[in-house]
């Protein structure tokens, strides 16, 4: 019960984080996005030229085709430094016996992988939570705090 009282508390929490991301600097409204491995960092670009930019964390991905989850703890595609919100994913699957946090590549939906990601980004002191999509393959990633410039 603990567990998914904490679970249900993550998807909440991400909710209302996502939900005034998209009020003050309009999350979801970007015309494009990046992810850099090289430098940890997430990009957002609008129309009116804003960037936001976030320190990131790649939590997983998901095959839209078949429908499975492969956890950023052990991608050959993660590199290690962006890792470490995923690995507390697993460490919280280990603790309360929860076989979709410790198996490598899980059978699962989409808002399972919503799920996931919300339990990572909250053991992880995130500030949001992004899926981008990458052709058939969603990326879902934690962000941490979000600057706006124009370039």
């Amino acid at each position: 019960m603990e567990a998914e009282l904490y679970m249900q508390q993550a998807i909440e929490g991400l909710r209302v984080q996502t939900a005034a991301h998209s009020s003050t600097w309009h999350l979801g409204d970007e015309d494009n996005w990046s992810a850099d491995q090289d430098s940890g960092l997430i990009e957002f670009s609008f129309a009116d030229g804003t960037i936001a930019e976030a320190d990131m964390q790649i939590i997983g991905t998901y095959n839209t085709e078949d429908g499975s989850f492969l956890w950023g703890w052990d991608h050959p595609s993660v590199e290690e430094p962006l890792r470490a919100h995923a690995k507390l994913a697993r460490q919280f699957g280990e603790q309360h016996n929860l076989p979709n946090f410790t198996d490598r590549l899980v059978a699962c939906t989409e808002d399972e992988a919503w799920e996931f990601t919300a339990v990572a980004a909250r053991l992880g002191n995130a500030n949001g939570a992004y899926r981008g999509p990458a052709g058939n393959t969603l990326v879902y990633m934690t962000f941490g705090e979000v600057k706006l410039h124009k370039p």
